[in-house]
């Protein structure tokens, strides 16, 4: 199988449980709830295409291309991740776009090979393969759910159509409410915070990449 990615570059994790560990962010092209072009922002099936603020359209991006095979894109990932002198397990964070659609038991194998922790963030609407170490689910209103456990859970709020209530209790370990980004981020930002003061199984994830002006 051939796979397309949009982007692929070293950084810190910015948001969820995992907040600020250095990761390699792997980032598919292509998304199952909508194209993620302009003129389709009043189509996408999830409801997610009225506020979606990441690119995953092309493979134009930094590290981004077409791969051949899973052992073509892990390497490239090993290249994309610098060792320290204190070691500690590498992580790719394989997101999109909506990474199931792609993410496959070959790549699981090959990233594993070269001792990575491969984490994934979908939209739980695609099945994943066997072996994954971390699966953050992020639904979307409107998306049918197919995972409905994981390590994480983190919802965009407020949502139009999918509340809090809708998903706690999934089995999941840690639940995350995100401020909904955009024009009304600060009231959004607000809300949130009442929210998980007052439903103490939530809580707060920020974007944090955002604040410091990395990718």
């Amino acid at each position: 199988m051939a796979y397309a990615v949009k982007e692929l570059f070293y950084t810190l994790q910015g948001e969820g449980a995992q907040t600020g560990r250095a990761a390699v962010f792997l980032r598919f092209t292509g998304c199952n709830l909508w194209t993620g072009l302009e003129k389709d922002r009043d189509r996408g099936q999830g409801g997610c295409s009225r506020w979606c603020d990441t690119d995953f359209v092309g493979m134009d991006g930094q590290g981004g291309g077409r791969f051949s095979t899973a052992e073509a894109l892990a390497s490239a990932v090993q290249e994309a991740w610098r060792p320290g002198p204190d070691g500690g397990t590498p992580l790719v964070v394989c997101t999109g776009g909506e990474p199931l659609l792609q993410l496959d038991a070959p790549l699981v194998a090959a990233l594993h090979t070269r001792g990575f922790a491969i984490a994934v963030e979908t939209n739980g609407t695609q099945e994943a393969p066997a072996g994954l170490d971390w699966v953050c689910v992020s639904p979307k209103a409107g998306g049918h759910l197919v995972l409905r456990a994981g390590n994480e859970l983190k919802l965009i709020f407020p949502q139009q159509g999918l509340s809090p209530d809708d998903v706690e209790g999934l089995a999941f370990t840690h639940f995350f409410l995100q401020p909904l980004d955009g024009p009304d981020k600060l009231r959004n930002m607000q809300l949130a915070v009442e929210y998980c003061l007052a439903h103490p199984k939530w809580r707060l994830s920020l974007q944090t990449h955002k604040f410091l002006g990395i990718p």
